[in-house]
């Protein structure tokens, strides 16, 4: 089987395909294309050897939905809801990201007041009809509708995530009165309470349809025109991957996938080298993304945004990200302050030394001239760069303002830079009760491993961890996934015995609905595998916390003693005596797919891969010290050797830092010991 993992990025397409018979791997990179996704996956597949037609696996993350949501680049949405509360989405929970910044307005709400429009009806929180629906209200709505033009419509009515009646039959009139227009129920896309997190999640589902739908479509048919015969699948946030059928209903899954693709191959490289414990540390051409892996499993989270004050309530991996990539930006703000980030180059123009137009400093022009990267070997040589663009963008724009030379400017980037990517891995280290030292950290992405042993050692990581292919990892990762679907279920009741029976029958309703999906999709049921969770929180607590349980319920006073030692956990703290509230219900299915079993490298020494030295710039060494330099394809298994050291690769380079030592693993990995 030939199998082949792509990663959209912000500036680049990585690829990466495989082929079991043989064993062979083979790894291509190419510029994205922001205006059309589609077009930057067929270059990067057809600079590959492997012909598309001969591909059997094709799965992509992607970073459609992600930037359409920052740019704003959606269609005009509307909104239908009960009467009373229309306001709801752009009231949000009334909170700001920085409650001390009274400068800052929260995002503007992604549908207008004038585009969300009310109808009479009413449902109270046990399901039962209060006010019936109204519909010459409804057909009205969608008389509106059309006539400004608004194709996508997201309904959100009060309490149908108990009862979605109403919703279906809004649903149905505007199918009859505006058959062209997409349609998205809230009682379908999130059967939760909390009307905020339940409307703005309905909404930015609603809104990225239209987007993914033609993009996903695209690619499937050129694809298609060129021999590919099987599903396309796409990652998704919650760590598995959908086919486009299932996407084209549940666009806003797939809004976070290529940083999720990247926490799941982060996962796989840590129980490579045998921890359970790690960081995935993904540094590309705009960000940082930061994930935790602890006991083997990755962390989640059950709500996340793109801009603050409009949650997506979907599963994700549990993702921090800074705007600190390779082609953020270095500026001096009002004050004479030196910032880095977050604002980006990105992939057009790109960093100074691309020589694409590029004029402003960026991590990528400090690394050049502190001789971290050669960029006459960016891609393995096959991109134009050089130094002089690099050092005249920081001379001008920060040694001169600051009164530096262009060395101690280059250096300070790189100061301040390693300084937020340290408060990143805090952000899902120490922030929730978890000691970075019992950790490694996988650095991944295409300056991950340049930066990763610097901020490993300011957080007194012990190992840092790079896996062969560090550029490509993200798309290395969407091999490793299964097909993917889960729901989750508002249930609300004390965690009794009493309530075994109601709370496992909510648990097979929910399951029933999971295994129809993955049928639909042609799972078999001997690949399908089940998970169980049930929210849980002390009554009078705001905020759950999920504990895993399985069909048959045997016991609820057992989860409810998990529920006590996750609470213990997380907040070092638990009250036996309290009462226990459960909040709701999820259910998770997994359709398996195959998995590739890569090679192992042979064995080999240390002086078959040295390549001479250069002068190389370390801040904790007082200057340019003589550094070895070493090819990694060359490195074989069991070679050893200390820094300071570069090694050197197509998709990536690995600074060593003076004093730390390094250990090349059977599978391939590199392993830093800090």
């Amino acid at each position: 089987m030939t199998r082949a993992g792509i990663d959209i990025g912000g500036t680049f397409t990585d690829l990466i395909i495989f082929d079991e018979e043989t064993g062979c791997i083979e790894i291509t990179k190419t510029p994205s294309t922001p205006d059309n996704s589609a077009e930057g996956v067929i270059n990067g597949l057809t600079k590959a050897e492997t012909a598309i037609s001969d591909l059997d696996f094709f799965s992509h993350g992607s970073t459609v939905g992600t930037n359409a949501l920052i740019e704003r680049d959606l269609p005009r949405t509307g909104l239908i809801t009960t009467e009373g509360f229309r306001d709801v989405h752009e009231i949000r929970d009334a909170t700001k990201e920085d409650v001390w910044d009274a400068y800052t307005d929260v995002a503007d709400p992604y549908v207008t007041r004038r585009d969300r429009l009310e109808v009479t009806e009413r449902i109270d929180y046990n399901g039962e009809v209060v006010a019936p629906l109204d519909e010459d209200d409804v057909r009205e709505v969608v008389q509106v509708f059309k006539k400004r033009g608004i194709d996508t419509i997201a309904i959100s009515l009060i309490n149908a995530y108990v009862n979605g009646d109403h919703e279906r039959r809004v649903q149905e009139i505007v199918e009859e009165e505006h058959p062209d227009a997409f349609v998205c129920c809230s009682h379908e896309i999130l059967p939760e309470m909390f009307e905020h997190e339940r409307t703005s999640t309905t909404i930015v589902n609603a809104a990225l349809v239209p987007v993914v739908r033609e993009y996903l479509t695209d690619l499937a048919d050129q694809l298609e025109s060129r021999g590919y015969e099987n599903d396309v699948l796409a990652m998704h946030s919650g760590g598995g991957v959908m086919t486009t059928e299932a996407i084209a209903y549940y666009a806003a899954r797939i809004a976070n996938s290529g940083p999720t693709a990247g926490a799941i191959a982060g996962q796989y490289i840590a129980e490579q080298c045998g921890f359970d414990n790690a960081i995935g540390f993904d540094m590309g051409g705009t960000s940082v993304d930061v994930s935790l892996t602890y006991g083997g499993d990755i962390e989640m989270t059950d709500e996340w945004a793109v801009e603050y004050g409009y949650p997506i309530m979907f599963p994700s991996t549990d993702i921090k990200t800074i705007g600190a990539g390779g082609g953020s930006i270095a500026w001096i703000d009002e004050g004479g302050s030196l910032r880095v980030g977050p604002r980006s180059q990105g992939a057009d123009p790109g960093p100074a030394c691309y020589m694409r137009g590029g004029d402003k400093p960026t991590i990528t022009d400090a690394n050049v001239l502190l001789g971290w990267v050669d960029p006459d070997k960016f891609l393995g040589g096959e991109m134009d760069a050089t130094a002089g663009p690099s050092r005249e963008v920081i001379e001008r724009d920060i040694a001169e303002p600051l009164d530096l030379d262009a060395t101690e400017a280059a250096s300070a980037i790189e100061q301040i830079a390693i300084a937020n990517m340290c408060n990143a891995v805090r952000l899902v280290s120490t922030s929730k009760g978890y000691d970075p030292r019992d950790f490694a950290i996988v650095a991944f992405g295409g300056a991950g491993p340049m930066h990763a042993a610097h901020v490993a050692r300011e957080m007194n990581i012990p190992n840092v961890i790079v896996p062969p292919y560090p550029g490509i990892n993200s798309a290395l990762g969407c091999l490793l996934v299964d097909v993917e679907h889960d729901l989750s279920k508002t249930f609300v009741a004390n965690a009794t015995e009493e309530i075994a029976d109601d709370l496992e029958a909510a648990l097979a309703e929910v399951e029933s609905e999971i295994l129809e999906r993955l049928r639909a999709e042609e799972i078999e049921d001997d690949q399908i595998r089940l998970e169980h969770e049930v929210k849980m929180r002390y009554a009078g607590q705001w905020r759950s916390l999920a504990v895993p349980c399985s069909l048959p319920i045997e016991s609820v006073d057992e989860i409810r003693e998990r529920f006590h030692e996750e609470h213990e956990r997380v907040y070092a703290y638990s009250d036996r005596d309290a009462t226990v509230e459960i909040y709701g219900i999820r259910v998770t299915g997994r359709g398996l797919v195959e998995k590739p079993s890569f090679p192992e490298i042979e064995s080999g020494s240390v002086d078959d891969a040295h390549l001479g030295t250069r002068a190389v710039y370390f801040e904790d060494a007082g200057g340019f010290v003589e550094t070895d330099l070493y090819q990694r394809e060359q490195l074989g298994a069991g070679a050893t050797f200390s820094g300071p050291a570069i090694v050197e690769q197509m998709d990536s380079t690995v600074v060593v830092p003076p004093e730390a030592s390094v250990e090349v693993e059977q599978t391939g990995n590199l392993i830093i010991e800090i």
